[in-house]
């Protein structure tokens, strides 16, 4: 089975693709296209979690999905290396890397994104489930994670934003040249 495309238009989400901008913790674009790709069983996870929130008046902001080892490196490399848990070692892989994870947030009604305490990708403590973050957030996150558990995600204790299937270990890597074309900046 090959990894699927997600666009707004196949699965009614906002893609807001940080890692095809210099917007993420490197300071550049590590992906040369603005692409979205899943395993099929991710992807219909994803299409579950979109319905479940739009009968509540949301939409999801999809952050980042397949994740090449390439773009795994480089962010690795960026945020120290190993010395911080928010970034997977490459060398095992990742959900990401499997195409079985989604990094997302919840956006409202009026086309914004729901406070949930900190912004994608902030590498502090604040980031964690269960932090104290104002009632506000705290609900927001716990709105997100409801929705995504049902539709049959698992979350990553650490970022608010993450979510990935269950046993996602169990899923083949992929590397850049498995999909049609190349996502990766040179």
């Amino acid at each position: 089975m090959t990894l699927v495309p997600i666009t707004e238009a196949s699965h009614g989400v906002v893609l807001d693709l940080r890692y095809a901008t210099a917007n993420n913790i490197t300071g550049a674009p590590l992906y040369q296209r603005a692409e979205a790709w899943l395993h099929q069983d991710a992807a219909e996870a994803l299409a579950r979690a979109v319905s479940l929130a739009a009968r509540q008046g949301l939409r999801l902001r999809l952050f980042d999905a397949y994740r090449p080892p390439e773009a795994q490196w480089r962010l690795y490399r960026a945020a120290g290396g190993g010395a911080t848990p928010f970034v997977a070692d490459p060398r095992k892989g990742s959900p990401h890397t499997r195409g079985v994870a989604v990094d997302l947030t919840l956006i409202g009604p009026d086309g914004s994104d729901l406070e949930m305490g900190t912004g994608f990708d902030d590498l502090t403590p604040n980031a964690f489930h269960g932090t104290a973050v104002g009632p506000e957030a705290e609900r927001n996150r716990l709105l997100l994670l409801g929705l995504m558990s049902t539709a049959g995600w698992d979350f990553y204790s650490k970022e608010w934003w993450h979510y990935q299937l269950f046993n996602a270990r169990r899923y083949p890597l992929w590397t850049d040249s498995t999909l049609p074309r190349r996502i990766m900046a040179p």
